[in-house]
């Protein structure tokens, strides 16, 4: 139901890159001796490495992309990998001095999506209900691409202790400061079976899950 497009602000919370960038993929190795490239992708969008253009190029330590003429572009059947061909990298020492930079497209640059398919981003954040009993279960905290992806659920009301367990001020205090509560997370199936609902003019995503799937996370 989700076509892959990863918005920045989820894989680069460590570096001051602003906003309005969206990440395609990663260089990871020269190919060749001819300036080729393999890059991991982090797109489900075959033309950002496939069309020749314009894309962006983020270079460890940097705070801005800069642009990049995309010459040509091929998949490796098997390693889910792209072989790109950049202007201006004519030989292997200049494709490995860009192993480990990153490839942006603007986020404004969004493919047009079928019925029943969303950006990553635009799923990122919204809140989860059980379509069966109205509770709020939590939000959208990522998602898990697959044969059928998943939605990563933080599911905060599932991780509490049950309300009948009595824990002194003294030894709450203790266990505070031992370590930070972390929220229960769901994976939940990105299927319409399971996902019949995802309203995103109102910020929300209706399930219905089947018996035991709340409890296997």
């Amino acid at each position: 139901m989700s076509n892959q497009e990863i918005n920045s602000k989820l894989k680069t919370q460590n570096s001051k890159l602003e906003d309005g960038w969206l990440e395609i993929g990663k260089i990871v190795a020269a190919q060749g001796l001819d300036g080729d490239v393999r890059v991991y992708p982090d797109s489900d969008f075959p033309e950002r490495f496939e069309q020749p253009g314009r894309r962006w190029i983020l270079r460890p330590g940097e705070t801005k992309p800069q642009p990049i003429e995309l010459l040509s572009g091929r998949y490796i059947p098997g390693k889910g990998l792209y072989v790109l061909e950049f202007a201006g990298v004519e030989d292997r020492d200049q494709a490995e001095a860009l192993r480990g930079c990153r490839l942006f497209v603007p986020e404004s640059d969004r493919p047009a999506l079928g019925e029943d398919e969303y950006h990553i981003l635009d799923l990122i954040g919204l809140e989860v209900f059980n379509q069966l009993t109205g509770e709020i279960l939590g939000v959208v905290a990522d998602i898990i691409p697959a044969g059928n992806d998943l939605l990563v659920v933080s599911c905060p009301s599932l991780g509490l202790p049950p309300q009948d367990a009595v824990v002194s001020d003294e030894r709450q205090d203790i266990k505070d400061k031992g370590k930070k509560k972390k929220d229960k997370e769901v994976l939940i199936p990105f299927v319409k079976a399971i996902v019949p609902v995802v309203d995103l003019q109102n910020r929300r995503v209706e399930i219905t899950p089947p018996p035991g799937l709340l409890e296997l996370s």
